[in-house]
């Protein structure tokens, strides 16, 4: 049986860190996709759109490689909160959700285009904010600096302090990759896992 091949299309090194977990040999490629929602669009149609989008964006150079997809966006009240890339945006994302319970949805493709196979599945972490005076957020931002990160608390990280509480039944989903579910997908499709780890390909 010929080896099969796994690429993580993202430019996320968080995403990249929990592939590792796994030992299997992948390589990684930045999808370069417009993320920018639609008009109307919810944040669960947005995760499954993104995730598809990242997937086969590169599939499509390597139609005969396994390849995975992901997307998050925190859902406060139905609205899509995304990464807010600046200090000023950060601080007015975690304002607005303190006190407050934020869906964090993740979304995951895996993708063969050859056999023209799609697997897709969402996993929905629910978070609660504690609420905190505004020269704990500023600096909680200098020191963590979550610009890239989705609803600007990283649970992995710091932002563990922020939060009160943590559903899930996936806990990598909230950093951006739900093992659980990626581990069930894989050997559906035959990976094997735990494998002696060789050097995977970064562009």
């Amino acid at each position: 049986m010929k080896e099969q091949t796994l690429i993580l299309a993202s430019s996320s090194k968080y995403r990249r860190e929990l592939l590792e977990r796994l030992h299997l040999p992948f390589s990684v490629y930045s999808p370069d996709v417009d993320e920018t929602p639609n008009i109307g669009e919810s944040p669960i149609q947005l995760v499954e759109r993104l995730s598809h989008l990242k997937a086969r964006h590169i599939s499509e150079k390597y139609p005969d490689a396994w390849v995975i997809g992901s997307d998050q966006v925190a859902d406060f009240m139905g609205a899509a909160i995304g990464k807010p890339i600046t200090h000023e945006r950060a601080l007015a994302q975690l304002q607005l959700m303190q006190g407050q319970t934020v869906i964090f949805r993740t979304g995951m493709c895996l993708m063969h285009l050859n056999s023209n196979t799609t697997l897709y599945t969402n996993v929905d972490t629910e978070v609660t904010f504690r609420e905190f005076d505004e020269a704990t957020l500023e600096n909680y931002l200098r020191i963590e600096q979550p610009y890239d990160c989705a609803g600007s608390a990283k649970a992995e990280g710091l932002g563990i302090g922020l939060l009160s509480a943590i559903k899930s039944t996936d806990p990598t989903a909230i950093i951006g990759l739900p093992l659980i579910e990626l581990s069930g997908l894989l050997i559906s499709v035959g990976f094997q896992l735990f494998q002696e780890q060789k050097n995977s390909h970064h562009d």
